[in-house]
């Protein structure tokens, strides 16, 4: 069949697979060619959680919801790298081509707003879930925790990832420099990791934290995957699934619309 010309059709079609996927492929060999800091830092700052818990607290500590306290505390470490590192990859990205000035180079090629969301997050997603092998690896050797439901894990590490993609998306559009860039990390991303249960059952929070807990979509991400390894939640995956899905939707909506209309990044 001849090439279409008819407006509004794209010569290539109406999504532009090889754009999208050299994007996405982009964003994959980016963080892989630095992989000793992003897949094998998280890992030992991973053990390194362990460690100190366990020297720190060791026997002591009585069991959490039923579990030993480390068996706990492996889900909650797993998923707080998880979304750290899903966050630092889009928007060490785009903040990284607006301060050296090649964004012109993704926003040249004929990619919609809606394809750009999607190569940006998939590099985020696959950041995301190689961390979370590499973690849940080294979980089962030395900690002997496997997994009750995969399905869950799956589930949650994956919208955790592209919630917090899209995330680093509006981060990193929305800053123009590094240091604006890392004082959303510090002051945002990173209380909200720590604070959403990593360490805790929300159930020893005062009442006034845990209806705030229960409003904040990084509890629901760090609790769902937390079920799916060990079998044990403060909340329903199925409840935690609505919540994280609503958050995705609209966090993507976000950068779909701010990358179709090149806000802060054309000027």
């Amino acid at each position: 069949m001849a090439e279409q010309t008819i407006m509004g059709v794209r010569r290539f079609g109406r999504v532009n697979w090889l754009g999208t996927w050299t994007l996405a492929h982009r964003e994959i060999r980016r963080f892989m060619n630095v992989w000793s800091q992003t897949v094998m830092a998280p890992l030992i700052n991973a053990g390194l959680f362990l460690m100190i818990f366990t020297i720190a607290i060791g026997p002591q500590r009585g069991d959490v919801m039923g579990v030993p306290f480390m068996t706990f505390l492996a889900p909650g470490i797993l998923t707080m790298t998880v979304i750290q590192n899903a966050f630092a990859n889009t928007s060490s990205s785009l903040a990284s081509a607006k301060v050296q000035g090649n964004i012109v180079d993704t926003l040249m090629p004929p990619l919609s707003g809606a394809e750009l969301v999607v190569g940006y997050i998939s590099g985020a997603v696959a950041r995301g879930f190689l961390v979370a092998v590499v973690i849940a690896a080294g979980a089962a050797l030395f900690l002997d925790v496997g997994m009750r439901n995969p399905f869950w894990v799956v589930t949650f590490v994956l919208l955790g990832s592209i919630l917090m993609g899209g995330l680093g998306m509006i981060a990193g559009i929305f800053a123009n420099k590094f240091d604006q860039l890392a004082a959303i990390s510090n002051f945002l991303v990173t209380p909200l990791a720590f604070l959403s249960g990593t360490f805790y059952s929300i159930d020893a929070l005062p009442g006034f934290l845990q209806t705030l807990s229960h409003v904040n979509p990084f509890f629901y991400v760090i609790d769902g995957v937390r079920y799916g390894m060990i079998g044990v939640s403060d909340s329903s995956p199925w409840v935690g699934l609505g919540v994280v899905g609503l958050a995705c939707a609209v966090v993507v909506g976000i950068c779909w619309r701010w990358m179709d209309r090149g806000y802060r990044l054309k000027s």
